[in-house]
C-alpha cells in the first residue's frame, strides 16, 4: 500500500509498505478519507519517518473474528492504541490509558499505525460505524475536527445560557466554534490569522478578538458586561492565551485546556481559589458520547463544509503540508485512494 513519508526538511511524498493483516480484535479499514492534524510539525522539522496521521473514516476490508463491526461497515476510525480492558477503557475515557497495546506486534504486520495510508489497523471497538446519512468526510471530523472541544463542552456542560471563550482558531478552535453553536452558546473567539478570524466569524463566532491587541482582555470583560465569560476553552497551547482564558473566566466559571503546550503561570490562590475556577485538561470525548456526536455532525452539516477548507490527494501531501504551514486554511483532507 502507499503511505504518506517526510524525507526531510520541508520533503515528503510516497512510499510503499506491506499491506496490514487483521489478527484478534484488530480490523483493517480502507481509509477513504484522512483529516489532517498537527503532522505539518514534523514535516517542516525534517523528522523522517512513515507513521503520520491519526484520524480516518473508511471501510473495512478484513477481520480476524466475529466482533463488533464487519466487512463493508462505514466506520470513523478513533486515535489510540488503547488496552481496551482497564478502568479508564470500559468507562470510555480509553484517551487516558495507560497500558497501550502493539498493533504491529499483534498483527505481525510492517506498517498499518499510520492514518496518511490507504489501510490502517485498528481494534473493532475504536471503529464507530458511521450512519448512513454522514457522509465520510463529516464522520472524519468525529477525531480532532470536533472531537477534542467537543469532550471540553461535554466536560463543562456548555449550553445556551453559555459565553464561551476559545483561543486559537486552528482546525480543533474551528471545531469548537461550531461545537459552541450547535449547543446555543455564545461564542467568543480569539485569533490573530486575518484568514482564520473570517472563518471563525462565519462559522458563527459572536466576535473575533485579535489577541495581538493590548486590550485583549479588556474587550472580553466589555462583552460580558465586565464579569468575564462562563467557559473558556485554549485550542492554541500558547501560554499567552491559556493565560487570557484564566484571566477572561468569570468568578466560579471553568476553563478547559485543549491546546498542547508548554508551561504557564498559575497562581493557585488567586486564580483556583479565591476565583473559584475549574480547571480541566481534556485529550478527546467519552465513547459513551457517541449519539451525542454524531447529532452534531448531523446538526452542524452546513458549517463542516466551511471547516473543511481544503482537500488533497494523499500524493499531494507535500502540498498540503506547506499550505497547512501557511495558516491560510481550516481542516485539510487527504484522499488516499484518489
Amino acid at each position: 500500500m502507499k503511505v504518506a513519508a517526510i524525507t526531510g526538511e520541508r520533503q515528503a511524498g510516497l512510499v510503499d509498505v506491506p499491506d496490514p493483516k487483521a489478527a484478534e480484535a484488530f480490523v483493517v479499514v480502507k481509509v477513504l478519507v484522512a483529516p489532517m492534524c498537527t503532522e505539518y510539525k514534523a514535516y517542516r522539522r525534517g523528522n523522517e519517518g512513515n507513521r503520520f496521521g491519526h484520524e480516518a473514516a473508511g471501510e473495512v476490508v478484513e477481520v480476524a473474528r466475529p466482533g463488533k463491526v464487519k466487512v463493508g461497515d462505514r466506520v470513523v476510525v478513533m486515535p489510540q492504541h488503547p488496552c481496551g480492558t482497564c478502568p479508564l477503557c470500559l468507562a470510555g475515557d480509553y484517551i487516558h490509558c495507560q497500558h497501550a497495546v502493539k498493533p504491529l506486534e499483534i498483527c505481525g504486520c510492517e506498517a498499518g499505525t499510520a492514518t496518511f495510508a490507504q489501510y490502517v489497523l485498528k481494534q473493532d471497538w475504536l471503529t464507530l460505524p458511521i450512519p448512513e446519512d454522514v457522509s465520510f468526510e463529516h464522520a472524519s471530523l468525529a477525531c480532532c475536527g470536533l472531537g477534542p472541544t467537543f469532550g471540553a463542552m461535554q466536560r463543562m456542560a456548555v449550553d445556551a445560557f453559555d459565553t464561551v471563550l476559545i483561543t486559537g482558531m486552528g482546525p480543533v478552535g474551528l471545531g469548537g466554534v461550531i461545537n459552541g453553536v450547535f449547543r446555543g452558546a455564545r461564542v467568543i473567539a480569539v485569533e490573530g490569522g486575518p484568514f482564520r478570524a473570517q472563518l471563525a466569524g462565519e462559522l458563527g463566532a459572536a466576535a473575533v478578538i485579535d489577541p495581538g491587541d493590548e486590550d485583549a482582555l479588556d474587550q472580553v470583560l466589555d462583552l460580558t458586561g465586565g464579569v468575564g465569560v462562563d467557559k473558556a476553552i485554549d485550542c492554541s497551547g500558547v501560554p499567552d492565551a491559556q493565560r487570557l482564558c484564566i484571566d477572561a473566566a468569570r468568578r466560579r466559571g471553568q476553563v478547559s485546556f485543549v491546546g498542547e503546550g508548554g508551561e504557564m503561570p498559575l497562581y493557585v490562590s488567586r486564580d483556583t481559589i479565591r476565583k473559584g475556577l475549574s480547571i480541566h485538561g481534556v485529550w478527546h470525548w467519552n465513547l459513551a458520547d457517541t449519539p451525542r456526536m454524531w447529532q452534531v455532525i448531523r446538526g452542524s452539516a452546513g458549517l463542516l463544509d466551511k471547516q473543511i477548507t481544503h482537500t488533497f490527494p494523499l500524493s499531494r501531501v507535500q502540498d498540503a503540508w506547506e499550505l497547512q504551514l501557511t495558516g491560510e486554511c481550516g481542516k485539510v483532507l487527504l484522499y488516499p485512494w484518489k
